[in-house]
Formats: structure tokens, sequence, C-alpha cells
């Protein structure tokens, strides 16, 4: 078990090294880093066999983690290595094979202006109460962008923040702030019930790590209303889409109701991808929804598909379209035109703003 454990260092300190943000470990293949959004195999290192990937995954897990994965065939978990980072790991089945993937979290929280996130974002950070979320693809940054908007919230307000993340990624030190951290299926057994015992706990921000289903947002939504600041993240791509998804995981009978409390709370919505850069390593284009009188109308009257149009044309207020942030990269020589179409939500329109 010692030798396996003494494999997993060295490839965690190779990840660190090399500025990787993933492994992936898998049989018949050897590690596998990805770097700068793509996969690099460590062709220098032995090929992994079934044993040398069930010693690895078993150095890992403790007793009940153990029991927990063979009874389910997969589990999420996050570790620390010597403190310089933490590790979000997922250990899982495929083809009967154990797999591994394990994804680096910096041990220091950037800030909004170290990830290159638009300036606007400190005003949420300022907020009393209402319902801020960071969306988009998974791998994408978002809990990263979670992370900087609540250490900023840490350096400069004397609140109370509950946090409910499965697993926990960043771990925060108090400074004005006291934040209390708790780990789904640990600190407490689910988001729904982490959410309503915070409730009891005189939260002034409850930070929620990713929202799952109908009564976590239902909890999360009236939390924002009863006067807390409530910070979530959610897999959804632009700002229209995730007040679609929000609405449409409640029953019909239950849908007017959420779109009157989300027109009320909601402040808005960011939306992060990273692209490779020109210049190497990976580059932000965003999307950033304000929720003005305009936007909280859209979602009240049913108009969500007319969201884009609004935030295309309210920039004077800090709002960015996705296709106007591509667009400034292309022309900054950032990011070359074939990637910025993949990332594009309207490749013509990208295509238009890139001739004016």
């Amino acid at each position: 078990m010692n030798n396996y454990k003494q494999q997993l260092e060295e490839l965690l300190e190779l990840v660190i090294q090399k500025g990787a943000t993933d492994l992936h470990i898998c049989v018949d293949e050897p590690p596998i880093l990805r770097i700068d959004g793509q996969l690099i195999r460590l062709t220098d290192r032995p090929v992994l066999k079934d044993d040398d990937i069930e010693g690895l995954a078993f150095s890992i897990l403790n007793e009940d983690q153990k029991e927990k994965f063979l009874a389910l065939r997969d589990i999420d978990l996050a570790i620390s290595y010597k403190n310089k980072a933490r590790f979000r790991v997922n250990v899982y089945y495929q083809l009967g094979h154990i797999s591994i993937a394990l994804r680096y979290i910096p041990q220091k929280i950037r800030t909004i202006e170290e990830l290159n996130l638009p300036s606007t974002l400190h005003q949420f950070t300022q907020a009393s109460q209402g319902f801020f979320l960071i969306v988009g693809p998974s791998g994408h940054g978002k809990s990263t962008a979670l992370a900087a908007i609540i250490d900023e919230i840490n350096h400069t307000r004397h609140d109370h923040i509950v946090t409910i993340e499965d697993p926990i990624e960043y771990i925060f030190n108090d400074d004005k702030c006291v934040i209390d951290q708790r780990e789904v299926g640990i600190d407490v057994q689910d988001f729904h019930r982490g959410l309503r015992a915070a409730f009891r706990q005189d939260p002034d921000i409850i930070m929620i790590g990713e929202m799952r289903d109908s009564e976590t947002i239902s909890s999360a939504v009236t939390a924002a209303e009863t006067g807390h600041l409530v910070l979530a993240t959610l897999h959804t791509n632009t700002a229209a889409q995730t007040i679609d998804r929000i609405i449409d995981s409640f029953p019909s009978h239950q849908q007017n109701q959420i779109r009157m409390q989300l027109a009320a709370n909601l402040l808005g919505t960011l939306s992060r991808r990273l692209l490779p850069c020109l210049k190497g390593g990976l580059i932000n284009a965003v999307e950033l929804m304000i929720a003005n009188s305009a936007i909280r109308n859209l979602i009240r009257e049913k108009k969500t598909h007319q969201i884009d149009m609004i935030i295309e044309t309210s920039s004077d207020e800090g709002m960015i379209s996705l296709n106007r942030s591509l667009a400034e990269l292309v022309k900054k020589k950032l990011v070359s035109k074939e990637q910025a179409e993949i990332y594009s939500p309207n490749v013509a329109e990208l295509r238009m703003l890139l001739q004016k």
C-alpha cells in the first residue's frame, strides 16, 4: 500500500509541476494529464494494469469510503496533498475496471482580477441579499470563480458564511468572516438538508456547491427571499438556459410561483468558458447577466428567449454577451477564430461581430 501511496504522490507532484488541471488513471494506459485543455499521455511511465489502479484507488480511500465505493461503483471525495494543494477525486468503474479522475485545486484562492473575470463581479460581493449563479459546462472553472467571490467577501465583510459542498474543494481561512464549510456525506446528509439546517445557523451568506434538484433550488430561492445572499453553481450554458432549467425542474403547478420568486430575487448569472490561448495556457470567455428591470420583466412574462438581446444591448450597465467576449479575444489575437466558433452560442452573430 505504501508503494502505491508513493506512486500517487509522485503523480500529484507531476500535476503541480506541469501545471495540469486533471490526472486520469485508467487501465491499459499510462497516467494521463490534462494540460491547457489537451490530454497528454505520460509515455515515459509504465502502462497501468488492474492491480496497479486498485492499489492506487485503495491508497486514497479509507475503509468506509472503500465499502461505499464497492457498493455504489463510484465515489466522490477530496484529498489534501502535503499542504500544497487539494484534489477532487472520482473513483469509478468502467467496463468492469476501476478508473480514477483527479482535479487539481490550487492551495491559493485566486482573486477576481487574477482570474481575469469582469470587474463588475465586485458588485455582487457587496450584495446583502439575493441569488447569484455561476454556470457553465463541467471543468470550466465555476468552483474557482465562486471561491474568488467568497474569498473577497471573507476579506471585506463581517458576516457568517455557510457552505454546502460535495466535496469541499477550496478551504477558506476565516478573516473578517466566520466560514463554516459542510461536506455532503460527511458533515451533512445532502444539499437540501444542509440548506434547511443553514436557516437555523444564523447565516448571512449561503454557498451551495451545486444545485441538483428542485428541492435544493426551492430552498435556495426562499433563502434569498428571506434576506440571505445565496451563491450557487449550476451545469447550464447561458443565462436564459439557466432560468429555463430552474423553472422546468418544478412540476407545472409550481412553475409560476418559482418564476415570480426568481424574477424578484435573482441578482445575475456568470457563465464561464476556458479556451486554449494562442500564447499558451487557458483564457476566459464570459457571459455576465445582471438582473435589471428589463430582465426581471422577461422572466415574469415567460420571455426568457429575449434575454440574450438584453445582454447584448446592455454593455453600458456592465453586461457581457458570450459572443462579444469571444470576439474581443479573437480581435486581441488571444484565441483563434476556429476555437471561438466552437464555443459560440450563435456562430453567424459572432462572425458579424468580427467584421465590425
